[in-house]
């Protein structure tokens, strides 16, 4: 059901102004309006939050005010199941924009220390209403034997919902978008990946949906003994559909080692709808990569906060980050709030300050935290 929690001006800026004054490029279905000189952009947001429901945020963009320039109108909850539900993956339907695809990461029983068993989900909400019409639940595979962290990222084509799990091991589902029956689950043995030699596996399809990347830490010592290093890998999507892997390209990225003060982890990713960049999440970083070469072209560093999802405009000009950011609570304890961050994909520098999109609602409910992951996003 969806959840009406409260209408927040986080930010001083007052976009309207420009829009009305502005005339509308031909970008559809998107407001691109010129303002001052650069373009500035409205749409709803939805992020996946570890509370078992989206943060629907009213966005607007104008890059134009280099101090704050998202300002975020009014947050609502789309509620997927409430705290047996945490979920990092947001996934609009491509040709239907009033559906989102979603999946759990942890099972359904982790708030319950004493539970043993519990299942994954995996479902579709109508962004209409709000409400969940499918949910599929299921326990997780056997050779999954770590399930500390399951689906994260998730990817498309045109008949299929296709989530990837960060389990060890990990794997691929392919799921038919009409019924949701899963079709095929796919592990990484057909790539030379053994359990344990990577961590944390995350993908989407190419705009075009011909292709599937996949993208996995590489930890050649042992899972979750971070080298800073992620394996980009092009998959044949025909082929994922069928139940098959066939690798078509493969790179690798470097990042910095984990220790105490953090390090790179990938997370989500997004292309631009040109096809031309991939916007890579890094945790201390962002990527901006050549989609034909996979080589990085920018790092996005340093951060105010850990990196999870880098979501880009539809003109593919900036992109919208989503970052778990240090923060009081509302008892002014240490805390971490949801937030989002421009960043300028032809200058190569992040704009301003980020805004919140989660402490708005969490503090006038007495909610201490806020773990926000993925993003997906309906442009206006």
């Amino acid at each position: 059901m969806k959840k009406v929690l409260s209408t927040v001006a986080i930010l001083s800026l007052v976009a309207g102004a420009y829009f009305t004054l502005s005339a509308v490029n031909s970008y559809s279905p998107v407001a691109v309006a010129q303002a001052a000189g650069k373009s500035t952009y409205a749409g709803t947001l939805y992020i996946a939050g570890m509370g078992g429901h989206f943060s629907k945020a009213d966005v607007s963009i104008d890059p134009n005010n280099l101090e704050e320039p998202i300002t975020v109108n009014k947050v609502e909850m789309v509620d997927i199941g409430g705290a047996g539900y945490p979920t990092h993956d947001a996934r609009i339907d491509a040709s239907d924009r009033n559906t989102m695809y979603w999946s759990t990461y942890k099972l359904d029983t982790w708030k319950d220390k004493n539970a043993k068993g519990g299942n994954l989900h995996v479902g579709k909400t109508d962004l209409r209403t709000g409400e969940v019409v499918a949910d599929v639940a299921f326990p997780a595979p056997e050779r999954a034997a770590w399930t500390g962290a399951n689906y994260c990222a998730s990817g498309q084509s045109e008949s299929s919902y296709i989530p990837i799990s960060m389990a060890n091991e990990g794997y691929i589902d392919v799921y038919d978008k009409k019924t949701m029956k899963l079709m095929h689950r796919v592990f990484f043995d057909d790539l030379g990946i053994k359990a344990g030699e990577t961590t944390f596996a995350h993908g989407i399809n190419t705009p075009d949906m011909k292709k599937f990347l996949l993208t996995v830490n590489d930890t050649p010592a042992g899972f979750t003994k971070w080298t800073g290093n992620t394996k980009l890998m092009y998959l044949d999507m025909a082929a994922l559909e069928q139940g098959k892997i066939v690798k078509l390209a493969e790179a690798m990225i470097t990042g910095k080692p984990k220790d105490a003060e953090g390090g790179t982890i990938t997370f989500r990713q997004y292309f631009t709808d040109d096809g031309k960049y991939l916007l890579q999440s890094g945790a201390d970083r962002g990527y901006l990569i050549d989609a034909e070469t996979l080589k990085v072209l920018d790092e996005i560093t340093p951060l105010p906060g850990e990196n999870h999802d880098i979501k880009p405009t539809p003109d593919g000009k900036y992109a919208v980050m989503t970052l778990r950011e240090k923060a009081k609570d509302f008892e002014g304890n240490d805390s971490v709030d949801g937030t989002l961050l421009l960043y300028d994909i032809e200058a190569r520098k992040t704009v301003g300050k980020s805004a919140s999109v989660c402490f708005a609602c969490h503090k006038g409910e007495g909610i201490g935290k806020a773990i926000l992951c993925g993003l997906d996003a309906n442009w206006k």
